[in-house]
């Protein structure tokens, strides 16, 4: 028994060999039979035929179609793979190539795809590389890659850290920002409750006044009415004296009936005065609360501040910081330039508002386009979209790129600023004389922002705030 299988073990290698297919060098799956006889896997024959109508082995032509199964040789092929114990390796189709159905040993560093060696002849002009040179370029390329993509990674785990942090920064803002509106409002209530009070304390007054003076009068005419019917009882009784007595007292009786009293009515001003109390009483609350309500043309934007600059809370003042914010590195913020924008711009009128610069040496003011540099430093002027008078070293400048200098006979402390785009001007003065400094022309295209350069000082740059005006018509 040991010894017939023995036999049949030895004969093994040349039955594999006939039931080989010759492309794809494993067993036979499914085999067809080609006019000339050769004989190759159905799947591999239909590959085959996508490219050419002839044999793999001897090239002979032949029609689609005439290939036919190979019943005999499938059935061989099954009952090999049934009686053979061991696990039979089949080679990977996608080693061969696509067109000659050959094994892929080279490769073209053009192309960048493994060839055979029949394809020598379509890349006779391209650099071909065995295989085990061409991996090492394959990986050198794509070491590039990975490098590329793991600092990449890096940007995108540090864009992460930075949104994080723009959020925590957002929700700071935002408790800010309401315990400021609370404050305001609480403040304003109590204004209002005041306001309130006042006018409640002025009606119950007049109510209390035009009350005791109508009693007043109701009680003299109370009076009147008795001493009234006292002057008619006397006279009934008289009237009723015989004739001659009655003659008699008639002068006399007619001097006491004299009555010198003034009739009772209710005067022009007894009523309230509903007009004073109620009439347009939104408006004159609204007019009564100006004394406690600022108005500021302009504010600071936060978002475009330096980190090295602090804002007051109602985003009026400016000042240095004494250690750098931490702040998200949004766009819109100057860095490393200390500046910061107004948070409103501009695309036509008039504009106008003032900066309380006091005693600090050194400070840059005026507009800027909305497309001024924010991550770079930059030469201020004109000509990089900044549109300003400045103070350093005790002498004002034009920022102009000829660099202005201006006549101040007196140190301003209060900048005026003010803008027309309409007529492409932006003129500088001195808020507190009123003195003209300089005009600076140019016809403005885009949005435009008031522009600050506080420098860095203890003493803040304020904004100050604009007067109010009420006109009716």
């Amino acid at each position: 028994m040991a010894d017939g299988m023995d036999e049949e073990m030895s004969d093994e290698p040349l039955l594999l060999q006939e039931l080989t297919c010759p492309v794809c060098q494993g067993v036979y799956r499914n085999p067809m039979l080609l006019p000339c006889t050769h004989s190759f896997c159905q799947e591999c024959l239909q590959r085959s035929m996508e490219v050419t109508n002839r044999c793999p082995i001897c090239r002979s032509e032949f029609q689609p179609g005439q290939e036919i199964m190979n019943r005999a040789l499938g059935e061989a092929c099954e009952k090999f793979m049934n009686w053979n114990p061991r696990p039979f390796h089949q080679p990977a189709r996608e080693s061969l190539c696509n067109i000659h159905l050959k094994p892929l040993e080279l490769y073209c560093e053009k192309d960048e795809e493994a060839v055979c060696v029949d394809c020598v002849s379509l890349h006779n002009t391209h650099r071909l590389w065995s295989l085990s040179k061409g991996a090492p370029i394959c990986k050198k390329e794509l070491g590039i890659k990975v490098q590329i993509f793991e600092k990449k990674l890096d940007l995108y785990k540090k864009t992460t850290h930075k949104i994080n942090s723009a959020v925590e920064h957002i929700k700071h803002q935002a408790g800010q920002a309401e315990k400021q509106i609370r404050d305001e409002f609480d403040r304003l209530r109590q204004e209002l409750f005041k306001e309130e009070s006042q006018r409640l304390h002025a009606l119950a007054t007049e109510e209390d006044e035009k009350i005791a003076a109508l009693q007043e009068l109701n009680n003299k005419t109370k009076k009147d009415i008795v001493d009234l019917k006292e002057i008619i009882d006397t006279l009934k009784k008289e009237m009723g004296n015989e004739d001659l007595p009655l003659v008699q007292n008639f002068k006399a009786i007619k001097r006491k009936a004299q009555w010198t009293g003034e009739d009772p009515c209710l005067r022009g001003e007894s009523l309230l005065n509903m007009g004073k109390h109620v009439g347009a009483l939104s408006f004159k609350i609204w007019k009564s609360m100006q004394a406690h309500v600022n108005c500021n043309p302009v504010v600071f934007d936060p978002n475009t501040a330096s980190p090295w600059l602090s804002l007051s809370e109602d985003l009026t003042g400016v000042k240095e910081s004494a250690e750098r914010l931490t702040v998200p590195d949004n766009l819109d913020r100057f860095e490393p330039c200390i500046f910061v924008l107004g948070a409103e711009g501009y695309t036509s009128g008039k504009h106008r508002w003032d900066i309380i610069v006091g005693d600090n040496p050194k400070w840059v003011l005026g507009v800027c386009n909305e497309s001024v540099a924010r991550k770079k430093k930059f030469t201020i002027s004109t000509t990089r979209g900044v549109w300003s008078i400045g103070l350093s070293k005790g002498v004002y400048t034009a920022l102009t790129p000829e660099r202005t200098e201006l006549q101040v006979q007196e140190r301003p402390e209060r900048i005026r600023i003010k803008l027309n785009i309409d007529r492409g001007e932006v003129s500088f003065w001195d808020g507190g004389t009123a003195k003209h400094l300089v005009t600076l022309k140019h016809k403005f295209t885009e949005k435009m922002f008031p522009f600050f350069g506080p420098g860095l000082h203890n003493t803040p740059v304020v904004l100050a705030p604009g007067k109010i005006a009420v006109h009716t018509s």
